[in-house]
Order: C-alpha cells, then structure tokens, then sequence
C-alpha cells in the first residue's frame, strides 16, 4: 500500500486512526486501502464478515463495511458491532454500490452511520472519514471524562479533611471539563452545516428565555438553555448530499433526514450526566407536534418532553428568521405573525404564550447573532 511519510520509519503517521477495511472483493479492497493510507491512516484489511468480527478486539477507530459478502454480510458484521459494548459507539462506513431505499434504510437499522457508493471520489472518502473520526473522538472525550468523574469522587471520599474552597474549586473545574466536552461534541455537528451554527447557539438561549417565562426551576432553566443546543447533533450521521441538499427534499432524502433525531438520541443516551440524557430527549422529540402530527415516535401533548416542546417553538421561529441556502429570511414581525396564527397543534400553547411573552428578550438575541 502506499505510505506518507511519517515519524516512526514505517511510512506511516505516528498516532494516526486505525481503520478495518472489510470487503470480499480484493480490488476494492485493495483501493480504498491505498486512499486511506495516502491519507494518513493505518489500515487492516478482512476478507469477510467473519474475519472483520475476529480482528475488531485489535482495536479500531473506524470501519469501512462491503454490504455484499457471503455468509456474514455488512448489515450483519453492523449488528453485531452495535450490540458488542466494547465496539458500540465505534464508526462505520458502508461502502456499496446499492442505492435503494429500502437497503439504505435497513443499513441505518443495523448501525451504520454513513454511505460511500462505488466507485468512490477521493474527496468524498477523506470528508465522511474525517468527520467519523471526530465524531469518535468526541465520544472518546465523554468515555475519558466519565472515568476522570469516577476518580474525582474517589478522591473525594479519601479526602474529607480537605478544606470547603479545595473541594468548591474541584468542581469547578471538573463543570468546566465537561461543558466544555459538550461544547466540542455540538461543535463537531456545526462543522457539517455552517449555515446553521449560530442558529444552534441561539437556539439554547431563546429556550433558557422560554424556561424562566414559564417559572422553572434555576437548575432546570440552566439544564434546558445547555442541553437545547445539542437538538441536531444527530445531523452529523446525515450523508452531505442530503444536509447540503440546495434545493426541496425528496421523500426519501426525507426519510433519511429525519432519523437524525434518533441518531442524535443514540449519540446522547448512554451517557451518566443529567445534562447529556436532557440532550438525548431534546435530539429524539423536538420534531414532535402538540397534536402528534410529528415524527419519529409521532407522541402528542405533555406526552413530549418539555425541554423538546420548548426546542420546538425556538427552532422553528430562529429557523423562519434566518436567511438558508433554499430561501430568504423572513421579517421579525412576519414570523410573529405566522408562530400565532398557524402554531395551534404544533406548539403546546402554555409554552408558545411563554416565548411570546418575552418577545423583546428574543429579538435581543437575534439582533446579537
């Protein structure tokens, strides 16, 4: 295969990714081998399905997944990645030729978390592996954090005589570290849609202004202005083709935008922190509708969590004023207009008369985007 110049005499990067490449075909193989290595990665090949599910306690950081193969195919080897704990959050690109419905939708099923159709761009591999790879170390980030958590409340525990302003400047920094994690995961979701980075950020203060009207708790306000910006992290399992898309969905592209929200749910859910599990119901249910008219589960009134229901109406009066590739935005005063009048049954009322009775607040965070 051919190598870039690294630092360790092998011609390959020193710490670079480890990718499986799994395909029964020896010159696809062959290939896709080649272009990652030109790109920096280490890679090991397997011929089957059953070879890929032998090598995978070797340890890697992405796989690439022929979905034809005799006996254990792709969508099988994805299975079983997803149900092993030790592989569960692991990458993996399926690399095939089949472009149907019904086959992309069953690679979703079983795990997959992006498409690269034979015969493949050079451009396209080194982008969907790219992003993969930060998505993986993102979790990385949130697996070290968790044991880094473990051990600050063992030491804890050893310490009781440590004084109050030690153990008060700990968790500082210890809250710090971990929004500052979370920060990093939204951002690694950012990078795949410019247009809608600042969006997200005033997404989470428009939802914090929402949560005050409504006299919630502090600590839940709090919870809801950070969790509520994670509601599309989901997106970043999205093919590009589709999340770039210029121009109207078809019902398929459709179809596949909207498991961003199960995507999202499944990035956030394993995760210990109050605050991540507020982001995996937020990414699942703030599509839902006050009337069930909304996807994925299709839930209806206080049945939908209420950080979702706040998300809701924020998202879609920010989405309305905000200029997109496929339209203009709309005026302050337009989107008013049309969040009163066509809200009914998409929106819990007691939430939407929350939002608009801060309305000057809201339009300060808009004018400071």
């Amino acid at each position: 295969m051919t190598r870039v110049d690294g630092g360790d005499g092998t011609g390959r990067r020193a710490g670079a990714a480890r990718i499986l490449v799994v395909d029964d075909q020896p010159e696809p193989r062959r290939a896709l081998g080649r272009v990652l290595e030109a790109l920096g990665y280490h890679t090991e090949a397997a011929v089957d399905g059953e070879e890929a599910l032998a090598k995978l306690p070797r340890g890697f950081d992405l796989v690439t997944l022929d979905a034809e193969m005799p006996l254990v195919d792709g969508f099988e080897v994805a299975r079983r990645i997803r149900q092993n704990p030790a592989t569960f959050n692991l990458p993996i690109i399926m690399v095939t030729g089949l472009a149907g419905r019904a086959d992309r939708l069953r690679a979703f099923e079983a795990g997959v978390n992006d498409f690269l159709v034979k015969p493949f761009d050079l451009d396209e591999v080194r982008l969907r592996v790219h992003w993969l790879l930060k998505l993986k170390d993102a979790h990385d980030q949130l697996a070290r954090h968790a044991d880094e958590l473990e051990m600050l409340v063992d030491q804890r525990t050893a310490d009781l005589r440590q004084s109050l302003a030690e153990t008060v400047a700990a968790e500082r920094r210890t809250q710090e570290a971990h929004l500052d994690t979370i920060r990093r995961l939204v951002l690694a979701a950012e990078y795949k849609d410019y247009d809608t980075a600042a969006h997200i950020e005033r997404i989470g203060r428009m939802s914090g202004i929402t949560a005050e009207a409504l006299g919630l708790p502090p600590r839940e306000v709090d919870l809801i202005r950070l969790s509520t910006p994670m509601h599309d992290v989901g997106k970043i399992g999205v093919p590009d083709g589709i999340l770039l898309k210029p121009g109207p969905l078809t019902a398929d592209e459709w179809e596949i935008m909207r498991r961003h929200t199960v995507m999202g749910e499944r990035l956030l859910a394993e995760s210990p922190s109050e605050l991540m599990q507020m982001g995996a119901r937020v990414a699942r249910s703030h599509h839902e509708r006050w009337d069930g008219a909304g996807y994925p589960d299709g839930i209806t009134g206080e049945a939908i969590p209420i950080v979702a229901r706040i998300c809701a109406v924020a998202d879609v009066f920010d989405a309305l004023a905000t200029e997109r590739r496929y339209r203009s935005a709309l005026p302050l005063a337009t989107v008013w207009g049309m969040m009163e009048s066509e809200g009914a049954g998409h929106f819990d009322p007691q939430v939407l008369a929350a939002f608009g009775s801060r309305r000057a607040a809201v339009e300060a965070v808009r004018g400071s985007a």
